[in-house]
């Protein structure tokens, strides 16, 4: 009969019994260690240094000089960055209103619908967000162009002559709009789907026994269901609309990072990366970051006052 073993007495002890090696109990630190190094180095240090860099007239392979907050007096007296911000919150509306309301619609069909390979729809409808963003871009700038375009060819059609998308300020934006909704819409509809999925069957039919018919039952059931939700993915809508970057910058060619003779489509992150690596003024294309970041963090903010409304509401 082997000994028993007898812990020493200068080992820890834990309510129940004696502590684990300690080895064993470092182990769940140096497992999500790897996260916290790598998002310190790429995520933490460039964000506190572009509040620092802000501060100062900086050149990468020149002097820098303190200005304190002469960057950001700049900002606001620059009509370029209010242009680049109106036209961000105008490609935002543009895009995420209708995106979110159809795909709201197609989660709440496919939700009901009794379709054949059901799954491949439901699946069919994430190729676009998995299609490359550079290829979207060219697919669209055909579409939408003003000599060939499929588009243009169809208002031909019916009397109304060529518009030049490109060119003109809402054309920009309408159509950097759908190339926006076309590739989030079918993942909103996934997470909307996901959500209904959640929703017993009983509470479906329990209304139409009561006589509620589609839209009643789209209004009083499935939205209220996906209220968590709507709030989630308009958040996030408005946060990738802000940092617009790709679309605008592929569907100007000629011009890439001013997005036009007139700036017409050029948002803030396009306006930021010119200030910053077009013109290595790092310290205004910085100060440019942050006012980005401001604005995201009081979306956030009411994000969070509109979810304690609803929770408050469902108790």
């Amino acid at each position: 009969m082997s000994a028993k073993q007898v812990p020493s007495p200068g080992a820890p002890k834990r309510a129940g019994g004696w502590a684990l090696p300690f080895r064993e109990r470092i182990a769940p630190y140096a497992y999500i260690a790897p996260f916290f190094l790598i998002f310190g180095v790429f995520g933490l240090v460039p964000f506190l240094a572009t509040f620092y860099i802000a501060l100062f007239e900086w050149n990468p392979i020149g002097d820098q000089t303190f200005t304190g907050v002469d960057n950001f007096t700049r900002m606001l007296a620059d009509p370029r960055f209010w242009n680049a911000t109106s036209n961000t919150i105008r490609i935002w509306l543009l895009s995420t209103i209708p995106q979110l309301a159809i795909a709201l619609v197609l989660a709440h069909v496919l939700n009901h619908a009794r379709l054949r390979a059901a799954v491949f729809f439901r699946m069919a409808i994430l190729v676009p967000f998995i299609t490359s963003v550079a290829a979207t871009a060219i697919v669209f700038a055909q579409m939408f162009d003003r000599d060939y375009g499929l588009l243009n060819w169809l208002l031909g059609l019916v009397g109304i002559s060529s518009i030049d998308f490109v060119q003109s300020v809402w054309g920009s934006h309408l159509m950097i709009a759908v190339m926006v909704a076309w590739r989030w819409c079918g993942y909103n509809t996934l997470l909307y789907l996901a959500a209904l999925q959640a929703v017993p069957r009983d509470v479906y039919e329990a209304a139409a026994i009561d006589g509620a018919g589609g839209w009643r039952q789209f209004r009083h059931i499935t939205v209220p269901a996906l209220r968590p939700i709507i709030i989630f993915t308009i958040v996030t809508s408005t946060i990738g609309g802000l940092q617009i970057f790709t679309e605008p910058l592929l569907v100007a060619r000629t011009t890439n990072l001013t997005c036009g003779a007139v700036r017409q489509c050029q948002t803030l992150t396009l306006f930021l990366y010119e200030q910053g690596f077009g013109r290595y003024e790092f310290g205004y294309g910085s100060a440019i970051g942050v006012a980005l970041f401001v604005m995201i963090i009081l979306i956030a903010a009411v994000n969070y006052l509109l979810s304690s409304r609803i929770r408050g509401e469902g108790r």
